[in-house]
């Protein structure tokens, strides 16, 4: 009997919970998926011949379709790329990978439970019995198919051992390296055992079971394990032993078992994938073949709350770290699963609507990456169907009614940036929001306009007549006062992707109290204008965290607010009752005039998208005594002093050969900030490549030709506040080269990446 799998709750809803916080989705407005033209997806081509230049695939087949059948199909680049290349087919065969444990293993266990062979409560003593020695007797087939068994990821490859047979003995040996349902741990062990219980209950070996019940009913003729003919038509997967392998399955584990396991080794095309996926949005049947009931396709795609915060469906990804970005693409009613060699399904039961994304992203060097290719191609394929176009967290508030907000009083930490797509304030939204009562804003360093550059005072919205509380005057962090009857705050703030930017700190701040009066945080996501093609320049220094660097992070972190606020939440143990509306069509790569947004300044001095992208540069030797531009026309694109020759500078920066950019002599006279009304020597920065430049370390280059040309007149230590590094300083005191330093941050980099993959949302 299929049951309730041991009572886990399961809930469709407009809201996934994660790490300590909550994150909510939106589908927006679809077109029907029926009558949506091919033409609509010209972004594809675009996004899989980059991923193809860039090396990171050799090539991929492409699927978009629904209910009704295929709507796009598109092979690009090559199947062989040496001795000679040979172009890829739409036809092609590819080795899935993981997409084995939903095509074939959960499928094939979920028909076992609606026939009353096997229940999804039972433990799996049941019917393997000795499975359970070494304290394995307690986990169930529920807990295998939500990674939640406690088991090991996968099985030790580093003896010698051969043969499914070995592979089970090995299993039976397991001992849970946590207690069943304590923890997710995504396990290849868990659909191992699952291909074994297939056998064990049905008779029949999972390849034969499958091949029988799925694949021949639903006329997936090419699909099967161990594929042994259309040869001309499979796709290399890597080199072994120097020898290229095709049609041999490429994870070690199912390639020790002979090829057939629960976890890997089933081969197919995008076509028999798309007859697979027509038969789950057809709620279990396609074409007069029934292979699930409608029931159970339920069951399985639901979102089930699981330890950590994490959610999945039985077998099934719903929105977790190994979806993607497939689920902020689609929506939160999307499920599927990626594989390993560079495989994807994902299917938005809602819009009727599936995507297949298949590559061999091993072959030939096993260097590939389909990270890229799989988001960009989701976000692309869901933007062809959407009627908007990036819609950022205020208007997916709007569009959801403002249902989180029904019924609270409610603060709002926004300025000038806080706009719809209609260009309304989101002052003035909320305002007029029904069952939303606004009742304080508070505004951040600028003020609720942007326009100020030094301490700003409290005082009332002409508008709305609502109290405006500052945050950056004679207080830095809303007073209980401020916020005496308010259940939410809401923030909708413009970023600038820089760590020593003080918007993400007075967030942070309102967060922590907050917590401490049981008021809830609400962030209306927008972009990070800079991108996050990378993260760059040094960790802060832990015990220099200031208002300018509230946590360790590098110069340019990568993230939005939304995502920063949940790592704050987290990694500081704030607490916050804190939920991020997401963003939808937002493409993370993306650099802000790409968004199709209007640039509106985010503080006084930065006026345009090129200044964003060089503030982190130039924002670096601002604390020192030279000037960056403020009381000009064009801040942080001009760096001098009246100590400074403009040409020797000019000609020193030129001939390091920075990437990106370049030099020009300058004379400019500031009529406010630092030298206001003196005539200044220095450059002017001229942006040549902006997706070459590194700006952390182009600040490094401009204080070391600095401090190279004038150790007297250039006091190099104020640079301390915004490097955050007390060893960059010493280097560069030292005269040591600035490619060398940036050289070194290399691991904190590595480090900072490892943890912000935990709070990406995009």
């Amino acid at each position: 009997m299929i049951g309730n799998y041991g009572g886990l709750a399961r809930r469709c809803c407009g809201l996934l919970f994660g790490v300590a916080s909550a994150l909510t989705f939106t589908t927006g407005a679809w077109a029907d998926a029926g009558t949506l033209i091919p033409e609509r997806f010209g972004a594809v081509p675009e996004i899989v011949q980059r991923e193809i230049a860039a090396g990171h695939i050799p090539g991929a087949v492409i699927i978009v379709g629904g209910s009704g059948g295929v709507i796009y199909r598109q092979a690009f680049g090559d199947r062989i790329v040496a001795p000679q290349h040979e172009q890829l087919a739409p036809d092609a065969i590819f080795d899935l990978a993981s997409l084995t444990k939903v095509v074939a293993t959960t499928t094939a266990i979920m028909q076992l439970a609606e026939a009353g062979k096997l229940s999804l409560d039972a433990h799996v003593t049941r019917y393997w019995p000795a499975f359970g020695a070494n304290g394995k007797d307690a986990i169930t087939i529920s807990q295998l198919l939500t990674h939640t068994s406690g088991l090991r990821p996968d099985l030790d490859l580093r003896t010698q051992w051969q043969g499914r047979g070995a592979a089970l003995a090995r299993i039976v040996e397991e001992r849970p390296v946590s207690s069943p349902g304590a923890e997710f741990r995504y396990s290849d062990i868990n659909f191992i055992v699952l291909g074994e219980l297939v056998r064990r209950v049905s008779g029949k070996p999972l390849d034969v079971y499958s091949k029988e019940k799925i694949f021949r009913p639903l006329r997936m003729t090419d699909t099967g394990f161990k594929p042994n003919h259309n040869a001309a038509r499979i796709v290399p997967t890597d080199r072994q032993d120097g020898m290229l392998r095709w049609g041999e399955v490429q994870d070690p584990t199912a390639y020790r078992m002979g090829g057939v396991a629960g976890h890997a080794g089933l081969f197919s095309t995008a076509d028999d994938l798309s007859r697979f996926a027509e038969m789950m949005l057809g709620g279990g049947s396609r074409a007069g073949a029934h292979i699930l009931s409608p029931a159970s396709v339920r069951l399985m795609t639901s979102p089930v709350d699981l330890p950590g915060g994490i959610k999945r469906g039985l077998g099934w990804d719903v929105a977790s770290d190994y979806d993607a970005g497939m689920a902020m693409a689609f929506g939160p009613a999307s499920y599927g699963h990626t594989g390993y060699t560079g495989t994807s399904l994902w299917i938005e039961p809602e819009t009727k609507t599936y995507l297949i994304v298949l590559t061999s992203r091993l072959y030939p060097d096993d260097r590939g990456d389909v990270k890229y290719l799989r988001q960009d191609v989701a976000v692309a394929v869901a933007d062809a169907y959407r009627a908007q176009k990036l819609a950022t967290g205020i208007d997916v508030l709007e569009e959801q009614e403002f249902a989180p907000l029904k019924g609270l009083r409610v603060g709002l930490l926004t300025n000038q940036t806080g706009r719809d797509s209609e260009g309304g304030r989101t002052v003035d939204v909320l305002a007029h929001a029904p069952d939303v009562h606004l009742a304080a804003i508070f505004s951040p360093e600028h003020g609720l306009n942007g326009d100020q550059n030094s301490k700003v005072e409290s005082g009332t919205d002409e508008a709305t007549g609502l109290p405006v509380y500052s945050l950056y005057g004679a207080v830095r962090r809303p007073t209980p006062e401020m916020m005496a009857g308010l259940d939410a705050i809401v923030v909708d703030i413009q970023d600038a992707g820089v760590r020593f930017y003080t918007y993400a700190t007075t967030i942070a701040y309102v967060m922590e109290e907050a917590a401490k009066n049981k008021i809830k945080i609400v962030i209306l996501d927008r972009p990070n204008p800079i991108g996050a093609a990378g993260i760059k320049g040094p960790v802060l220094d832990p015990e220099l965290e200031s208002f300018t660097g509230y946590f360790p992070l590098p110069v340019e972190h990568g993230m939005t607010l939304g995502e920063l606020a949940f790592m704050f939440n987290a990694e500081k143990k704030i607490g916050a009752d804190l939920t991020t509306i997401p963003m939808r069509g937002y493409r993370p790569l993306s650099w802000y005039d790409e968004t199709g947004l209007s640039w509106i300044n985010p503080s006084p001095n930065l006026r345009s998208v090129k200044e964003a992208i060089l503030y982190p540069a130039i924002g670096l030797v601002e604390g020192t005594n030279v000037s960056v531009g403020r009381g000009t026309d064009t801040p942080f694109e001009l760096v001098g002093a009246p100590w400074i020759d403009s040409a020797k500078l000019a000609a020193a920066l030129n001939k390091r050969a920075i990437p990106g950019v370049r030099f020009e002599a300058a004379e400019f006279t500031p009529d406010q900030d630092r030298f206001a009304g003196q005539r200044c020597g220095g450059v002017r920065i001229e942006l040549i490549t902006r997706s070459d430049l590194d700006a952390p370390e182009l600040g490094l280059e401009i204080a070391s030709a600095l401090h190279g040309l004038y150790p007297a007149a250039f006091q190099i230590a104020p640079i301390l506040g915004a490097i955050g590094s007390r060893s960059v300083i010493s280097a560069l005191e030292s005269g040591q080269d600035p490619k060398a330093i940036a050289a070194d941050w290399a691991t904190q980099l590595r480090n900072f990446e490892a943890l912000r993959e935990k709070y990406r949302l995009y």
